[in-house]
């Protein structure tokens, strides 16, 4: 393996650097462009589901009624948990990160998978499918035990995302809140080489099994600067508390230096694509519950902070997260949960990306650029 040239400055975060091929997905954020396998993100948030979005990204195409159905039936027999899981649960601290949680039980998971350390393109879907099914499972599980409740048996006749809200509360699930989740899930399910997704992909590159890329994923995504954003963008319309207290706390905000959570995004140097959709999507569900309180103080700060001579000079406006965050909050997720809910939407990228990985392999080795000294004198211990 060949040595960068003495005095070669490093990519910080690989920034710029193309590490490998991809048919995934594509992003061009000068553009402001997302594709799943060829299709507009915004095309399939208006006409597609988060099922039919999860059979895209595993087969390469859009499926057929009759493979959505079977796929549905596939991913619909993995939903139930081992009972050692719910054990496992049980036996979590009630105050543990729920992402840490999530990542503790795959892991777990692993030893009750029939193929775990297959790695054959069948064990592979297989094992996507299930933990598919599972990963929601543990969310809405260990939110009912860490709230005194029991964990509710999933139900065969609800798509993905009605199913979840109906095992996270126990209730017949509001059409326009299934809606709204599963729209969220369909638009944050894959975004080409993210922190997380590159995790699982350097993982399997060593030849190691899905739920150890998978486990290493959850470690990248449950960080600040990753996935945990959206809880930060929370936390701040909590605090904001009222959209007439926007303007205030925004200069305010500015005054201090503090970072406005869910505005700006690393690749995007335009709005977000999946921005819009998801903003139409929750704006449809708070008319008609008539609960506006958050998306309102979401939607005024956007106005707000894109008027700021700050923001409208660098094209600054709201990302993924900015909408996400009263979307979840308005159907009932508690805020340090709400990285499980991107989790339970990006297994299916990165369930993508690991297949992609090992149908074509290479051990993912990059270089360091060293800056330290050499050859330094070996000074014995008693003379130190």
């Amino acid at each position: 393996m060949s040595k960068p040239e003495t005095g070669q400055s490093a990519a910080k975060g690989l920034a710029g650097i193309v590490v490998g091929d991809t048919s995934v997905s594509y992003v061009d954020g000068t553009q402001g462009i997302l594709e799943y396998r060829g299709y507009d993100i915004r095309v399939l948030a208006e006409h597609s589901t988060f099922e039919e979005v999860a059979y895209l990204l595993w087969n390469g195409r859009l499926p057929t009624m009759r493979e959505l159905d079977e796929m549905k039936a596939q991913a619909r027999a993995c939903r139930y948990l081992p009972p050692e899981i719910i054990s496992l649960l049980r036996n979590m601290p009630k105050n543990a990160d729920p992402m840490a949680v999530m990542r503790s039980a795959v892991s777990v998971l692993a030893h009750y998978d029939p193929e775990s350390e297959e790695n054959t393109p069948l064990a592979h879907q297989h094992k996507a499918c299930r933990l598919l099914g599972q990963i929601s499972g543990v969310v809405a599980a260990y939110e009912r035990i860490r709230c005194g409740e029991e964990p509710i048996k999933p139900r065969m006749d609800l798509d993905h995302a009605a199913n979840f809200l109906w095992m996270l509360t126990g209730e017949d699930p509001e059409p326009l809140a299934a809606k709204a989740l599963d729209q969220y899930l369909l638009l944050l399910a894959e975004h080409e080489l993210n922190a997380s997704t590159f995790t699982a992909r350097v993982i399997a590159s060593t030849g190691s099994e899905l739920h150890s890329a998978i486990t290493g994923a959850l470690g990248a995504l449950k960080g600040p600067a990753h996935g945990a954003a959206v809880q930060e963008a929370m936390v701040q319309f909590l605090e904001i508390g009222s959209s007439a207290n926007v303007e205030a706390w925004f200069r305010k905000a500015r005054a201090e230096g503090r970072r406005i959570m869910g505005i700006g995004h690393r690749v995007y140097k335009v709005r977000d694509p999946r921005a819009e959709p998801l903003m139409k999507n929750v704006e449809m569900m708070v008319n008609a519950t008539g609960d506006r309180q958050w998306f309102d103080i979401a939607r005024q700060l956007e106005e707000v902070a894109t008027q700021d001579p700050y923001f409208r000079e660098r094209n600054l406006s709201a990302n993924v997260d900015f909408y996400s965050a009263p979307l979840l909050y308005s159907i009932g997720i508690p805020v340090d949960a709400f990285t499980c809910m991107f989790a339970m939407s990006r297994i299916v990228g990165w369930t993508a990306h690991v297949y992609e990985q090992q149908s074509d392999n290479r051990l993912i080795r990059p270089l360091g650029n060293y800056i330290g000294q050499h050859q330094l004198p070996w000074v014995p211990l008693e003379q130190r």
